[in-house]
């Protein structure tokens, strides 16, 4: 993998010179550990003109900070305060390698940290990074899928093994932590985001936290939840109804969903409009009247983080690429009564190579619990 980071921190190098800047500062964990393999809390990672140093604190018990950061990359760890911000140590290891500017990430600098880097850089002139890391983020490579793609397999396997067990009288809350314990016994670092069960008049709702109502006959269960293998998080979610005859309104609603989730699938490919592909989704739950009932977005990007470019929703703008892993999660939520939501992370693929690559496989048949 050291090549790997290397070549994603050339081709961020190659950015900044074309910018006018001679060395980078990034900040934002994410992005560090995009760039350098891992990223020690507080953790920031300069791309110098003559090295790379990642920066960090040493955790306050002295115990070796966690992961494994890119062997090519020289390490300093700062002691505890008052040793002071690593941004700051490593805008001035720049300036004494000769730098004249520096590009930072202003999107995640806070106004103090920023004046810090301005006081103490002295003749460095600070530019702004933009979202430069976030962009070479977009398109993954297969051993970023491959990351994926295992989340994805544990997340099925834990949301499988809830399926077969006994859910009412349950509270929403004891399902979400059950779920993210199953997560964690199959191999995961963790959830990717907080576990969201919603029931009854909840079900439905995009980000519901899980509150203690209890699951009973007759409900819509929605469940939807993520695991995060390697720092890379995926995301699935699932409804289902309590008891063993759904009412006529909860099938309409469910096929409803069912086909607008298809729609947003199957208008995946590189090359689309990104706004084509909400739209494709929207359209057919627009048709059906439910124009008020609908979520701000189709979908997003995933990958280190749960919510990533690009954005799946009525302004957004740009296109697709190959190799871009997507969630398409079109839902309704009706007031006091519930409602449907189904969630599939999927990877942009030609359809040379068959289309879209769905990594979230859970069953979507309405199931009767």
């Amino acid at each position: 993998m050291s090549e790997v980071y290397a070549a994603r921190r050339t081709r961020l190098r190659e950015r900044c010179n074309a910018g006018g800047s001679a060395a980078a500062l990034v900040t934002r964990p994410a992005n560090v550990r995009y760039l350098a393999g891992a990223a020690p809390q507080g953790a920031v990672l300069l791309l110098g003109r003559r090295e790379d140093l990642l920066v960090c604190q040493s955790p306050p018990d002295d115990r070796p900070y966690e992961g494994s950061p890119d062997e090519a990359l020289r390490v300093q760890i700062l002691p505890q305060p008052p040793g002071g911000d690593p941004a700051v140590a490593a805008a001035d290891h720049a300036r004494a390698q000769g730098a004249d500017s520096l590009a930072v990430e202003e999107h995640h600098l806070t106004v103090a940290r920023h004046r810090a880097l301005g006081s103490v850089a002295g003749r460095l002139r600070l530019a702004d990074l933009g979202c430069a890391v976030e962009q070479l983020r977009v398109v993954k490579d297969e051993e970023e899928i491959s990351c994926l793609r295992i989340g994805a397999e544990i997340a099925d396997q834990a949301l499988g093994e809830l399926l077969e067990s006994i859910l009412v009288g349950r509270t929403e809350r004891h399902l979400a932590l059950e779920l993210e314990r199953r997560l964690v016994d199959h191999g995961a670092d963790g959830p990717a985001f907080p576990t969201s069960v919603a029931t009854g008049p909840n079900s439905g709702r995009r980000g519901h936290r899980p509150t203690d109502r209890r699951v009973e006959e007759g409900d819509f269960l929605t469940v939807c939840l993520g695991a995060a293998y390697r720092g890379y998080r995926c995301e699935i979610g699932r409804t289902f109804v309590i008891g063993t005859s759904p009412a006529d309104w909860q099938i309409q609603l469910y096929d409803l969903v069912f086909a607008a989730q298809r729609a947003g699938r199957e208008a995946l490919a590189p090359g689309a409009a990104c706004r084509e592909v909400d739209r494709a989704a929207r359209q057919v739950l627009d048709s059906a009247g439910f124009t008020e009932s609908l979520q701000p977005l189709t979908g997003h990007g995933v990958g280190l983080e749960i919510d990533e470019d690009p954005q799946l929703a009525p302004s957004a703008m740009g296109k697709l690429d190959a190799c871009v892993p997507v969630t398409v999660e079109p839902g309704v939520h009706l007031p006091g009564r519930g409602g449907v939501r189904i969630d599939d992370t999927l990877v942009v693929r030609p359809e040379a190579d068959g289309g879209p690559e769905l990594l979230t496989i859970t069953t979507k048949e309405l199931l009767a619990l």
